[in-house]
C-alpha cells in the first residue's frame, strides 16, 4: 500500500492492519508537543542574554543622545583647574591636609593606652575613659575645624571627614579587641604594637591581631588597578561638571517657585547621571582603589562587597554593598546589642540610626547647613525595609531596591543643593 504523506511516498504492505498504519502516520506527521511559551515562568527558560544585550545597547543610545544634547546646549564644561579649587581656596593654606595629619596623634594616643593597658599600668575602667576621649575628640575636632577655618572648603572637607570617620570606626575596633583578648589572658605587647599602622592603612575597619596575608605581590592585577582608578576618577570628574552640575543649577527656579510638575521631571532627569555616578563610583572605591591598597600591602581578605544587585530586600542590600561597614557594626555594635538583650528589630534599627548619624556627619558639616535630609533619608529606610519584606518578594523587591536608590539620592542631593544655594547664595546677595 503507498501513501502520499506531504510529497513523500510511504510504501506500507498490505499484511499490515489499518488500525496499527494510522497512529504510525500520526506519530510520524506530528510537529506539536506539550510545552509553554518561553516567556511563561513555567517553561523554566533563563537565557535571556540577548534581551540584556538589547537592554545594554538601548540604555547606551539612550545615553548618547542626552550627551549630545548637553554638548549642543551647553558645550564643554571639563574643566580640571576647577577641580584644584575645590579643594584649595588658598594655595598657601591646606587645612585639610593638615587636619589629616594630626590624626596621627588620636593613633599614637589609641597606641599608648593600649601598651600601658597591657602591662597594667592603667586600669580598665582609666582605659576606657582615655579611650572615649581620644573617640570623642576624634568626631569633634574636624566639626570645629570646619566650622571656624573659612579657607576650609567643602570638598576638603568631606575628605577630611571621611578619614576621620574611618579612624574612629578603626580605633573603636582596636579598642575592642585589645580588650576581648585581655579578657581571655592573650594580649601581649607585642601584637599591641606591631601591626597598628598597617591596620590604618589596611582596606578594613575591623582589627585583628593577624591578618590573612597574599603569598605576593601580583604586578599585572596591581597596574590594572591603578589604570581602573585613575580612569574612571577622570570619567567621574568629567560627568560631575558636564552632565550633573548644569542639571542641577536648572533645578532651581522650580524649587523656588515650588512647580511641582518641574520639579518632578528635574528629579527624574538628575536620576539617570547621579545613578550612573554612583555606580562607577562603587566600582572604583570598592573594588579598584580597595583591591589596589589590598594588593599593595598583601591584604589577603578581598571580600570588600557582595552581589548587592540581587537584592530582594533593603536589609540584603545594606549588609551586602558595604562589607567593611557592615562587618564593623555586626561585630562592634549590633551583636553586643543581642547580647544585652536588645531584640533584633531595635537593633536593626539602632543601626540605621547610627549609620543616618554619620551620613548627615559627612554631609552637613561640610555644606556648613544641617537640614537632616541624609538623617531622615537612612531613618526611611527602616520603614521601607519592614515594608519590602514584607509585601514584595522575589523581582518585585529587587525593582524596589532598584527604585530607592535611583530615586531616593537625587531627591536628597536637590534638597540640599537647593538649601546651600539659599544659604550661601541667594542669601548673601540679597542681603
Amino acid at each position: 500500500m503507498n501513501v502520499n504523506v506531504n510529497g513523500r511516498q510511504l510504501f506500507f504492505c498490505s499484511c499490515f492492519d489499518i488500525s496499527f498504519v494510522i497512529p504510525v502516520l500520526i506519530l510520524f506527521c506530528s510537529c506539536h508537543k506539550l510545552q509553554e511559551s518561553l516567556l511563561s515562568s513555567a517553561s523554566g527558560y533563563s537565557n535571556y542574554r540577548g534581551i540584556l544585550n538589547w537592554c545594554v545597547v538601548m540604555l547606551i543610545l539612550s545615553n548618547a543622545r542626552l550627551f549630545l544634547e548637553n554638548l549642543i546646549k551647553y558645550g564643554i564644561l571639563v574643566d580640571p583647574i576647577q577641580v584644584i579649587s575645590l579643594f584649595l581656596k588658598d594655595p598657601y593654606s591646606w587645612p585639610a591636609l593638615c587636619l589629616i595629619i594630626f590624626s596621627n596623634v588620636f593613633i599614637m594616643a589609641a597606641l599608648y593606652t593600649e601598651r600601658r593597658l597591657s602591662v597594667g599600668t592603667f586600669g580598665e575602667r582609666l582605659g576606657t575613659f582615655l579611650h572615649l576621649i581620644n573617640l570623642s575628640t576624634i568626631l569633634c575636632l574636624p566639626v570645629a575645624t570646619v566650622l571656624f577655618v573659612s579657607s576650609m572648603t567643602p570638598v576638603g572637607a568631606v575628605f577630611a571627614l571621611a578619614v576621620y570617620t574611618i579612624l574612629f570606626l578603626k580605633l573603636y575596633s582596636y579598642k575592642d579587641v585589645n580588650r576581648w583578648c585581655r579578657d581571655i589572658r592573650q594580649a601581649r605587647l607585642a601584637a599591641v604594637s606591631r601591626n597598628m599602622y598597617y591596620f590604618i592603612f589596611a582596606p578594613t575597619l575591623c582589627y585583628e591581631l593577624n591578618f590573612p596575608r597574599s603569598p605576593r605581590i601580583r604586578k599585572r592585577f596591581l597596574l590594572r588597578r591603578l589604570f581602573e582608578m585613575v580612569f574612571l576618577m577622570q570619567l567621574l570628574v568629567g560627568l560631575i561638571q558636564q552632565w550633573m552640575v548644569p542639571t542641577i543649577q536648572n533645578s532651581m527656579k522650580p524649587f523656588q517657585d515650588m512647580d511641582f510638575s518641574r520639579m518632578i521631571e528635574r528629579l527624574l532627569k538628575l536620576a539617570v547621571p547621579n545613578h550612573l555616578i554612583w555606580l562607577i563610583f562603587f566600582y572604583w572605591f570598592f573594588h579598584s582603589s580597595m583591591n589596589f591598597v589590598a594588593e599593595l600591602m598583601q591584604f589577603g581578605d578581598r571580600e570588600f562587597y557582595r552581589d548587592w544587585w540581587n537584592s530582594e530586600t533593603v536589609t540584603y542590600f545594606w549588609a551586602n554593598w558595604n562589607i567593611p561597614v557592615h562587618k564593623w557594626c555586626l561585630r562592634h555594635f549590633y551583636k553586643p546589642m543581642l547580647k544585652r538583650g536588645v531584640s533584633k528589630r531595635v537593633a536593626q534599627a539602632a543601626v540605621f540610626l547610627v549609620s543616618a548619624f554619620f551620613h548627615e556627619y559627612l554631609v552637613s558639616v561640610p555644606l556648613k547647613m544641617f537640614r537632616l535630609w541624609a538623617f531622615m533619608g537612612m531613618m526611611v529606610q527602616v520603614p521601607l525595609a519592614w515594608f519590602v519584606g514584607q509585601f514584595l518578594r522575589g523581582n518585585y523587591g529587587n525593582a524596589a531596591v532598584w527604585i530607592s536608590l535611583i530615586i531616593g539620592q537625587p531627591i536628597a542631593v536637590l534638597m540640599y543643593v537647593h538649601d546651600y544655594y539659599v544659604l550661601h547664595v541667594q542669601g548673601p546677595s540679597a542681603g
